[in-house]
């Protein structure tokens, strides 16, 4: 008999799409955009493309022969800080193939680029083992499912929700990483699948950056990029959020309900043991009493969490300072459960361990745009893609546009790059098709909110690879859901479009 064959890990999936990705540098003609920055010490515009560099005054008449429809103000005040194509500069380049050598290198040097993000992961790891080593987790989780019994939905209205407003207020997408091993127990105890939690976690945030309202990494760099005002656009992006969150919690809800009636209909009812094992770590010690010293181990676990937030969204912090807060959060638990030194370190090391599969996706994963930006093959998509929306009716561009982008971030999996990427060469399009500009960044916003649900080269093979969910299983869940609100993102651009 034929074994089942099995679906590969997210490391496998991520190789090949990086072999793949690598051959099409033998395909796709190289070429490059024209980049524009600005240096603040000389206060001057720096051109910049594969051949020379060219400094030029740091004026608004600069910026209008560019044809870059953007305040200058944006630019000396640091609203927009990274590098942003100049329209009608496209030219094709020498080919820049990847062979063998450079697709081996590339998962290293993504690795090298990503170590920031990869250096927070293992010191959650770190953190939570230690956690883990004092009791605290599986006291509060007992006391949390005695709290939500009959009420356990209240858990996913309640996560969901708040995860969503912290993408669409800060852009909360690479630190929901830090959530997984801290709410999947919850949902555990509470009779659900892990895949409960992992779409209330992830679901969450994608529809809140899909629809960013405040989010100075998306929407905000991207209207600026476009040259047009933030708040275009933002009473229709509201009225959007509320209706896709709603979609959302119903469509979590749902399935919720299913597995906790029959827990054979979970789409993971395979792993229930193993996931079990994995996130409860001794299953069978329920006596644990939720001691005072117990709630001030929990009180120090959570207030990590805040003071990251709160340092991201008011303070501008970013992985430095969110790593520097969990170590020192794992170092005040370790005194307060009154640790001995070698245990401590053992515990801090054991956990780190249990998340470097997860660090390793995240360089892998960054390897893939590695291939690309070696092989000079992005801004050659992006060219065709403009090209290919020219002439067309202006419901139909809209709605082309949106999946151009979601197809687009599968090569430039970062929303911030990917708006000064595509914004003032796209924006520009909106006159000549008689739309306003904020329908360019609704589209964008869309698209790539949207991909992000199943983007290979995002966050989400990682996020997978925390719950030890299989990327098949999840594309399974999260399929349906997808198709619903890609309905509503088209409605929502063809309804800004004609009123």
């Amino acid at each position: 008999m034929l074994k089942k064959i099995k679906f590969p890990t997210a490391h496998s999936i991520l190789l090949i799409i990086a072999a793949i990705v690598a051959i099409l540098t033998w395909v796709i003609p190289s070429g490059q955009y024209d980049r524009l920055s600005y240096n603040s010490e000389n206060q001057a515009f720096v051109i910049t493309n594969a051949s020379k560099t060219l400094e030029l005054e740091g004026s608004q008449k600069t910026l209008d022969d560019l044809g870059i429809i953007i305040p200058l103000a944006k630019f000396t005040n640091g609203d927009i800080s990274k590098p942003i194509s100049i329209p009608n500069t496209y030219k094709k380049l020498e080919p820049r193939p990847q062979g063998f050598k450079e697709f081996i290198q590339s998962p290293l040097k993504g690795i090298m680029q990503t170590s920031d993000i990869i250096l927070l992961v293992l010191i959650i790891g770190g953190l939570i083992g230690i956690v883990n080593a004092t009791g605290a987790f599986e006291a509060g989780i007992t006391w949390l499912a005695n709290a939500l019994k009959g009420r356990e939905f209240i858990l996913i209205i309640m996560v969901t929700v708040l995860v969503a407003l912290g993408g669409t207020t800060f852009g909360l997408e690479e630190e929901t990483i830090a959530f997984y091993p801290i709410l999947i127990p919850v949902f555990l105890a509470a009779k659900y699948d892990a895949m409960v939690g992992l779409g209330s976690i992830y679901i969450g945030s994608s529809i809140g950056t899909m629809v960013s309202t405040v989010n100075p990494f998306s929407v905000i760099i991207a209207s600026d990029a476009a040259g047009i005002n933030w708040t275009l656009g933002l009473e229709g992006r509201i009225i959007v959020l509320i209706i896709g969150l709603f979609i959302c919690i119903i469509y979590i809800l749902r399935y919720a309900r299913k597995v906790q009636n029959d827990q054979t209909k979970s789409l993971i009812y395979d792993q229930k043991e193993e996931i079990q094992m994995m996130f409860i770590k001794d299953t069978t010690n329920r006596g644990t009493q939720l001691s005072l010293r117990l709630k001030l181990v929990l009180f120090v676990f959570a207030a990590c969490f805040i003071v990251m937030i709160y340092g991201v969204s008011r303070l501008h912090w970013w992985f430095l300072e969110m790593t520097s807060v969990f170590l020192v959060g794992a170092i005040l638990i370790g005194v307060i459960a009154r640790m001995k030194e070698r245990s401590f370190v053992d515990k801090f090391i054991q956990g780190a361990t249990d998340l470097l599969g997860v660090a390793f996706i995240i360089g892998i994963a960054r390897g893939v745009t590695v291939l690309m930006e070696d092989g000079l093959i992005s801004d050659t998509l992006l060219y065709y893609s403009s090209n290919l929306t020219q002439g067309m009716h202006k419901g139909l561009f809209a709605n082309v546009l949106l999946f151009i982008n979601s197809g687009l971030s599968f090569f430039i999996p970062s929303s911030s790059g990917m708006a000064v990427l595509t914004m003032p060469i796209m924006s520009p399009l909106a006159e000549g098709i008689g739309i306003g500009r904020e329908v360019i960044v609704n589209a964008y916003l869309f698209g790539v909110g949207l991909f992000k649900l199943i983007n290979p080269t995002g966050i989400i093979l990682a996020s997978l690879a925390i719950v030890n969910v299989g990327y098949d299983k999840w594309l399974k869940f999260v399929t349906p859901l997808v198709a619903l609100l890609a309905i509503m993102a088209m409605c929502a651009l063809t309804i800004s479009v004609y009123f």
